[in-house]
């Protein structure tokens, strides 16, 4: 029987499954599989919940990314973590630090605030930024309790294939584990942004000020490709349509 991974690399949209087709015989991830499975069969909470893990990568087509950001992992506590980084849902409340920091950088650099309910980050996705994790599930409780398992790898192979593309993708690389992919950003065509994590522990040592926002749309700009409304964070306040 397949593991809940497998399961759901299955259900993945044709344009990446045929770009990353040789992932599932990788052992790396058939331990990642096995790993995860163990972890749930011996009851650990894994957040985001099973069935959102790859959901970064179903919600925005391979060939609609405009904007990439690059976390660390996800959030590990209840109710916050929704497959799509830096995402809450809307009515969670009170909202995450470094998503709160997120939206203080973007109507500083900007002049535009988000709606602060606006957390599901819908109205990005439907722009094409793909909000992705170098390390894409957590254990409850325990910040990067499933680093160095494999994940890391599988968003590598995500990386290369975008920079592979000849049409202009932004990068956006926020903390350590982010910006350790920097290398395998080789394709002179893109706009690659680093900056500290806009965590609390280090969003006044650069994220503050890095103006990250408006950078990538001026290179959007530059290469005739419209702007990130940064503001419209959600489509279900703005439209009335049902949150993600």
């Amino acid at each position: 029987m397949d593991t809940p991974l497998e399961k759901e690399w299955a259900g993945l949209p044709p344009d990446w499954k045929s770009r990353l087709s040789f992932i599932p015989e990788e052992p790396w991830f058939k331990n990642l599989a096995a790993f995860l499975d163990g972890e749930l069969a011996a009851g650990k909470r894994v957040f985001p919940p099973e069935g959102s893990w790859l959901r970064a990568l179903r919600e925005v087509p391979y060939d609609s990314v405009r904007v990439l950001i690059l976390g660390q992992d996800p959030y590990h506590g209840a109710g916050q973590a929704m497959g799509i980084a830096f995402a809450v849902p809307n009515e969670l409340k009170p909202k995450p630090p470094s998503l709160v920091n997120i939206f203080k950088e973007i109507s500083s650099d900007t002049g535009k605030a988000p709606d602060p309910g606006g957390s599901d980050l819908s109205g990005w996705l439907a722009q094409g930024v793909l909000l992705l994790n170098t390390v894409l599930t957590v254990r409850e409780g325990e910040p990067l309790s499933h680093r160095d398992l494999g994940w890391e790898k599988l968003t590598d192979q995500v990386l290369s294939v975008l920079n592979e593309r000849s049409e202009p993708v932004v990068f956006v690389l926020w903390g350590a584990p982010a910006q350790k992919k920097r290398a395998l950003l080789t394709n002179p065509s893109h706009l690659v942004l680093e900056a500290p994590h806009p965590s609390p522990l280090s969003s006044y040592r650069g994220f503050f000020g890095c103006r990250h926002f408006t950078k990538a749309n001026e290179f959007l700009s530059s290469q005739g490709e419209p702007a990130i409304e940064w503001s419209r964070s959600t489509v279900s306040l703005q439209s009335g349509n049902r949150p993600l």
